[in-house]
């Protein structure tokens, strides 16, 4: 962890860029504020960066690891800063100038000294912000009924909107139940869920009444938050007052996807830890995060109050009721526009040494390469949109199987999917893979999230050879321990099948696209797996 000796990185920003997706305002209002949002790299964080920019407010973003954000639409507009939140002299400095504080931090973690962390970084950036005169913090919680035994993560998070209430310093504290957008880790569990179980044993909490909000409310009343009047430091509770049963939430999504009703049958049990299991099989939600969603819905999240209503309007049109909701990130997601995802979010780790680093390192290779007659932007067109519903061009069976026994231990598996079908940025999910590193044209190396003891990476690249191109592929494997090295002699057979197939599959597609455009020449590309 970055410690207080250390000085935090800041990024300057570049001159306000107008982009197609997020334009800015042409002058900036009289109430633009100075904000600095925390877990830019989030689902939530992801999302309100450019709508604070297109309100005209200056945005800084502190972030660990700046390179998972080089690629997003409004990177040249925003102030990065390098740093870690248990830094305070890097939080203060990050500080320095801020009117507003987003804080949209929240560990999926687990363990005994989890609440007790998250608390304690909460306290330190709460100091920090009054020491350095911040007029407004906003946290984002979590619905929850008063008086009840919440879960660990729940609990949590409303002692976080505690600490920030009791800093001093003018607080917002937003308390909303299930979000529901394109790409939220809530609205992937109940679309999997329908999608996949017409018939669905399920315990007693299906039966818990929850009132959904889609994300464009909650970052409606999050931008209007940095221009609210002075000295309300209170909670809020948001909601779309579309108050609906949790198998209801299911059936009305099966609905709105042409789907027949699912037959939810509730169980007399709670059962959390078996429908954490369960939905971890089932969605690409990982053990990790399906155990606290799970938990958060062992009791109704419903708002007690609307006083939301009296300093923030509705958005234009009212708020967005559940059904509503889901129609517009279905159609998102059909469209190819999802903005961020709950896996995009991810954790941060060490990225692959360079090649001449690697004296000393055990180091497993599998590298292959194959001459292909399609130009080498063709190529690049099926590399880049590997993964997801375009598949991995080889012995999808064998990939299926090894994402089931990922999921098994706990790790992320196939589900996962990709954002975007075609393109790809750095940090992005691809499965169990993320991308580590994209030289657009050129390069995409993957590193894998997946359970194995050991550090693996997914290297696919393409440069000119001839007339046609040179596909070039390498799978590198650091391994930790014997185990490690018995794992990759239990694989490597596989490996023999696999990849072969992989780089000829990769090539016919490429053919086919090229063959494609000579006779529709821009009617687009499909990069689905033959």
């Amino acid at each position: 962890m970055p410690g207080n000796s250390k000085e935090c990185r800041v990024i300057p920003a570049y001159p306000s860029l107008q982009t197609q997706e997020f334009p800015l305002q042409p002058s900036v209002p009289s109430h633009s504020r100075t904000v600095l949002v925390t877990g830019a790299t989030g689902y939530i964080g992801g999302r309100l960066v450019p709508r604070l920019l297109e309100a005209g407010h200056r945005v800084k973003v502190l972030v660990r690891s700046p390179q998972k954000i080089k690629d997003v639409p409004w990177h040249d507009q925003v102030e990065i800063v390098q740093d870690s939140l248990d830094d305070a002299a890097g939080v203060e400095e990050a500080l320095a100038g801020v009117e507003v504080l987003y804080y949209l931090v929240h560990s999926m973690a687990s363990g005994s000294g989890f609440e007790a962390k998250e608390e304690a970084m909460a306290r330190l950036v709460a100091e920090a912000a009054k020491a350095a005169g911040v007029d407004r913090i906003v946290y984002l919680g979590g619905l929850h009924p008063d008086n009840e035994l919440l879960s660990k993560h729940m609990r949590s998070r409303e002692k976080v909107g505690r600490v920030f209430l009791e800093s001093g310093v003018d607080s917002i504290v937003f308390q909303a139940g299930v979000v529901i957008g394109s790409g939220s880790a809530s609205f992937e569990m109940i679309r999997h869920l329908a999608d996949t179980l017409p018939v669905m044993p399920a315990p007693s909490w299906v039966t818990n009444r929850i009132e959904a909000i889609a994300v464009r409310d909650v970052l409606h009343y999050l931008v209007a938050a940095a221009t609210l009047p002075d000295k309300l430091n209170r909670t809020f509770d948001i909601g779309s007052r579309d108050v609906l049963k949790y198998k209801d939430m299911m059936n009305e999504y099966a609905l709105e996807r042409g789907l027949p009703r699912r037959l939810v049958i509730a169980l007399p049990v709670p059962a959390p830890k078996l429908a954490g299991l369960w939905v971890a099989l089932v969605t690409p939600i990982p053990l990790s995060m399906s155990f606290p969603l799970v938990q958060s819905l062992q009791h109704d999240a419903v708002s007690r109050e609307h006083d939301v209503d009296h300093y923030i309007p509705q958005p234009d049109g009212g708020l967005t009721p559940y059904r509503r909701a889901v129609a517009l990130a279905l159609g998102k997601e059909r469209d190819g526009q999802v903005e961020t995802t709950w896996a995009n979010a991810g954790i941060d780790a060490d990225p692959l040494p360079s090649d001449p680093d690697w004296a000393g390192y055990k180091v497993y290779l599998d590298e292959r390469s194959f001459h292909s007659e399609a130009k080498p932007e063709h190529v690049w067109t099926i590399i880049e949109g590997i993964g997801g519903k375009n598949g991995w061009y080889s012995l999808p069976l064998a990939w299926r199987v090894r994402g089931w026994l990922d999921k098994l231990q706990g790790g992320a598996g196939l589900l996962r999917g990709r954002r975007h079908p075609k393109t790809l940025g750095s940090g992005e999910v691809v499965d169990w893979w993320r991308v580590e590193a994209i030289e657009r044209g050129h390069l995409l190396r993957l590193r894998a999230e997946m359970r194995a003891p050991g550090r693996a990476w997914l290297e696919l690249a393409v440069e000119p050879d001839g007339g046609g191109s040179l596909y070039k592929q390498r799978a590198i494997f650091f391994p930790r321990g014997l185990a490690g090295r018995l794992y990759w002699l239990g694989v490597y057979p596989f490996h023999g099948f696999i990849f072969p197939s992989m780089a000829r599959n990769i090539s016919a597609a490429a053919i086919a696209l090229q063959e494609e455009e000579a006779v529709e020449p821009g009617s687009g590309v499909s990069t689905d797996t033959p």
